[in-house]
């Protein structure tokens, strides 16, 4: 299987694709609060949206666009307002957002997606969003520069701009892969709060990118969570236009599982960046649980330990306070023996078990403090029930978290 290598860029990485940004206006004054990503090569799309059934206009639109066998030209985004609960004024300013693109470029309104993140139950000023539109249309570019300008268009609690890109090999030919998200509150798992637009010139199967794209969420985005709010616009969108000029990809080979790969790297990547810039964050919050009796329960009980807000505030305050994961596992649905349970925390700084067979351990309580002082704490859990694992990020609750929250609309 070919190396997977990390490199400079984001959704203008790949070949054919091109960025733009702008200040429109459309909610907050003299900041960058849209973008467009494009391709002038027809692309095949695959995507995944919320689960929540209050859906937004612009994720109805993108979900019609995706499940059609139709190409994707690009993307539009928007950032301050939602465009959800808007009913049909709402699915007009979808539309009016992609036509000025489709008239301006040249391609089918019907291959343009569209993006809105924000407050929800506002009106989009579409006369600012087709000014918008045309002021980025002009200014298209390949360049890094582009790439990173149009993550951070996108961004809106968030702290730090999102972007990831890598190269591999496939039939001899060199195929990138690059993507950018946004996400920083209201993130919960089956579709966390996001954006996410990947691009890549791999030449693939719809279909087989589409099952990629369902399998890698599983294990990356899906395992993240902030406050256990599921939005009404996640969006991930992957667009593929074929120039790398490899040798297309029609079944599950060689070539397929490389790409995968490749995509699960972006993937958990741009999703533990999400994690870590959750709102009002101070570090990330891992929780590994291994030797489970199946990948579900694995998948369940560290989630349980991620979005527990007595857990993240133990992680913030950097106290050991080992029986809210225990706790957090318990009522999580899962059948489990607790006498055969261990627990440990890690981090950069060192490893320690505090939990042994149901037994309580004593510990170094000023050696705990070190350890969960770092960017990043895991509390790594084993079973010893089975043989399946996984691991879901999320952040400590500070309180910051309540005062982002509490002045949102202002």
């Amino acid at each position: 299987m070919s190396e997977i290598k990390v490199i400079q860029g984001g959704v203008t990485a790949a070949k054919g694709f091109k960025a733009a940004y702008t200040e429109a206006g459309v909610k907050y004054p003299d900041r960058k609060d849209m973008a467009m990503v494009f391709s002038e090569t027809p692309c095949v799309s695959a995507g995944t949206f919320t689960s929540n059934v209050v859906k937004a206009a612009c994720v109805q639109w993108d979900m019609k666009i995706v499940k059609s066998d139709k190409p994707m030209h690009g993307v539009v985004v928007n950032t301050g307002i939602a465009n959800a609960c808007t009913g049909k004024e709402g699915f007009d300013a979808c539309e009016a957002t992609a036509k000025a693109m489709s008239d301006k470029l040249g391609v089918p309104v019907d291959s343009i997606a569209v993006g809105s993140t924000g407050v929800i139950g506002m009106q989009l000023p579409v006369d600012k969003l087709v000014k918008g539109v045309n002021d980025m249309c002009d200014k298209l570019d390949s360049s890094v520069e582009n790439g990173t300008n149009a993550s951070i268009a996108i961004m809106t609690t968030d702290t730090v701009n999102k972007e990831f890109a890598v190269s591999f090999e496939i039939d001899q030919k060199t195929v990138t892969l690059g993507g950018m998200s946004k996400g920083s509150g209201m993130i919960h798992p089956n579709m966390c709060t996001m954006l996410a637009f990947l691009t890549s010139d791999i030449s693939i199967d719809k279909n087989l990118m589409q099952e990629a794209v369902s399998d890698v969420i599983a294990d990356t985005f899906n395992m993240i969570s902030v406050d256990g709010d599921t939005s009404t616009n996640d969006t991930f969108i992957l667009m593929a236009n074929g120039l790398a000029g490899n040798k297309k990809i029609t079944s599950k080979d060689e070539d397929f599982q490389t790409f995968k790969k490749a995509l699960f790297v972006v993937c958990q990547y741009l999703a533990r960046r999400m994690a870590a810039d959750g709102e009002g964050a101070s570090k990330l919050f891992t929780a590994h649980v291994v030797n489970a009796q199946t990948k579900e329960e694995a998948k369940t009980l560290s989630r349980a330990i991620i979005s527990s807000n007595l857990s993240k505030a133990a992680i913030f305050g950097c106290d050991a306070n080992f029986g809210r994961f225990l706790c957090a596992m318990g009522y999580s649905g899962v059948e489990f023996d607790q006498s055969k349970v261990e627990l440990f925390f890690e981090s950069k700084a060192g490893r320690l078990q505090v939990f042994k067979m149901g037994t309580p351990l004593e510990f170094d309580e000023e050696f705990a403090t070190t350890i969960m002082k770092e960017d990043e704490v895991i509390v790594y859990v084993d079973m010893h029930e089975g043989n399946a694992e996984a691991t879901a990020w999320g952040c400590d609750l500070t309180y910051d978290y309540v005062k982002i929250n509490a002045d949102y609309r202002s």
